[in-house]
C-alpha cells in the first residue's frame, strides 16, 4: 500500500463495542475499567491487548503510533510530548545496553546539541562530533570512539546537508552501534531510514506530519530490536503525548503526503528565484545540482522531492539588515518552527542555534547572513512576490 493511502487509513477504525468510529476518537480517560479482574490482570501482564493506565498507552495515542510506524515501516513507536522528549527517549533506548558514547553529526539542531552537552553529559554520556558527510571521518571516528549510538539528521538543520545514511548505517551496524536518525525535515515521504539500516527514527510531530502549527509533539519509531525497550521506557518514564494532540496529529497526517509534495514543488521554485537574485549571496537547497551532497541525494531521495526547506544568505548583510529584510515580509510568517501550511522564516543565530557558541556556528557556516525558510502550500508566485518586495 502506498504512503498516500497509508496516511489516510492506518491506525483508524478500531472496533469500539458494537460500532466502529470512522476516525479515532479523543480518549481522555486516565485509567480503564473492566468487568472482570482476571481480564485486567491479563492486560497488565501483556497477555491480552487492552488499556489499563494512560501512561501505559491509550487508544488515541496508540492509533497515532500505529499510523507513523506504518509510514516509516517500523516495528514499534512511542508518541511523546515534544520532539526533544522523543529524541531523549530514543537516545536512552539506543544506549541502554551499549557504551554511553554518542558519535553525533556536527550539523544538528541547536537544541539537540544542548541536550547532548548539558543534559546527557552530566549523566556520563560522552559525545564526539564529526562531519557526517565525510564518510572517511565517520569511519575513523567510529573505530576510535566505539560509540553506542550514531546520531544524525536526514537533512541537516539549517544548512540542509545530506549524509550517506545507508553507508553510515552499515558502519554503525558493524561496530555494534545503534543508528538514530532525526527524519523531521525529510519525512517518510522522501526517506524511510529504518529501511536503510537505522535502528530508531525521531520526528517532531509539530512540523510536517501534523503540519498546521497547532500541535507540540514528538514520536520515536523503532526497529524490532528496540521495540520492547522503547515501550518499557514509555511505561516507566511517562513522556506521553496527550490524547487531543494525538488526535490533531492524526488529522494532519491524512493530508501530509499531498502537502509535502506541494511544499517540495514550491521550495524548488523559491530556490530557483533566490539563486538568481542579486541580493542573495548563496542558496542552500538539496535540489540544487551543485549541492555538495548531490550524489547522495540522487541515490536516497525520490526524483523531484528535495524537501520544503530553503536556507539562504543575504549578500554582505549585517544582523540589522537581516532584521530589516524580515520585517518587510508581508505573507511569510516570522516565527520559530517549520513544516506548517504557511511559509515561515527563522533567523538561526537568534533562535534554533542561539545556544550554540558563536565560534562553532561560524565554523559550521551558520553565520549572521543566514536565514531559514520553510516553504508552505500557498501559491508559489505569491511567496516569490513577497520575498522579492522584501529584498528590493
Amino acid at each position: 500500500m502506498r504512503i498516500h493511502t497509508q496516511a489516510v487509513h492506518a491506525g483508524d477504525r478500531k472496533k469500539a463495542g458494537d460500532f466502529i468510529p470512522v476516525t479515532t476518537p479523543v480518549y481522555t480517560a486516565a485509567s480503564y475499567f473492566y468487568e472482570r479482574m482476571e481480564r485486567l490482570d491479563r492486560i497488565f501482564a501483556h497477555e491480552e491487548p487492552g488499556y489499563c493506565y494512560a501512561r501505559w498507552g491509550s487508544p488515541t495515542t496508540a492509533a497515532l503510533e500505529e499510523l507513523v510506524a506504518t509510514l516509516e515501516n517500523g516495528c514499534g513507536a512511542l508518541a511523546c510530548a515534544s520532539g526533544m522528549m522523543a529524541l531523549q527517549v530514543a537516545l536512552m533506548a539506543a544506549l541502554l545496553d551499549r557504551p554511553k558514547r554518542v558519535l553525533a553529526a556536527e550539523a544538528l539542531y541547536g537544541a539537540t546539541v544542548t541536550l547532548l552537552n548539558q543534559v546527557m553529559a552530566p549523566f556520563g554520556v560522552q559525545t564526539r562530533y564529526v562531519d557526517i558527510c565525510d564518510l572517511g571521518a565517520v569511519e575513523r571516528a567510529i573505530a576510535e570512539q566505539q560509540p553506542g549510538c550514531v546520531l544524525m539528521e536526514t537533512i541537516s538543520n539549517p544548512l540542509l546537508r545530506v549524509g550517506a545514511l545507508d553507508r553510515i548505517a552499515e558502519m554503525a551496524r558493524r561496530a555494534g552501534a545503534a543508528l538514530l536518525v532525526d527524519n523531521t525535515f525529510a519525512t517518510p515521504l522522501m526517506v524511510r531510514p529504518l529501511e536503510l539500516g537505522a535502528s530508531l527514527v525521531v520526528h517532531s510531530l509539530t512540523k510536517y506530519l501534523a503540519g498546521h502549527g497547532d500541535v507540540l509533539g514528538g514520536l520515536v519509531v523503532s526497529d524490532e530490536e528496540h521495540k520492547e525497550i522503547l515501550a518499557q521506557l514509555g511505561r516507566t518514564c511517562g513522556p506521553n503525548l496527550g490524547a487531543f494532540e494525538a488526535y490533531l496529529t492524526m488529522r494532519g497526517i491524512k493530508t501530509f503526503p499531498g502537502r509535502m509534495e506541494r511544499q517540495c514543488a514550491n521550495a524548488r521554485v523559491v530556490a530557483e528565484f533566490l539563486s538568481r537574485h542579486p541580493r542573495i549571496e548563496r542558496v542552500h537547497f538539496p535540489g540544487d545540482p551543485a549541492h555538495p551532497d548531490a550524489s547522495v541525494i540522487a541515490r536516497l531521495f525520490p526524483p523531484g522531492l528535495y524537501g520544503g526547506m530553503v536556507s539562504f544568505e543575504l549578500r554582505d548583510a549585517s544582523r540589522d539588515e537581516v532584521f530589516a529584510f524580515m520585517n518587510r515580509l508581508k505573507l511569510v510568517v516570522r516565527a520559530t518552527s517549520l513544516g506548517d501550511v504557511h511559509t515561515m522564516m527563522l533567523y538561526p543565530v537568534m533562535s534554533s542555534h542561539r545556544e550554540m557558541p558563536a565560534a562553532q556556528r561560524e565554523r559550521l557556516g551558520i553565520n549572521d547572513k543566514l536565514v531559514r525558510l520553510s516553504v508552505g502550500i500557498e501559491a508559489a508566485e505569491d511567496i516569490v512576490e513577497d520575498l522579492a518586495q522584501a529584498l528590493d
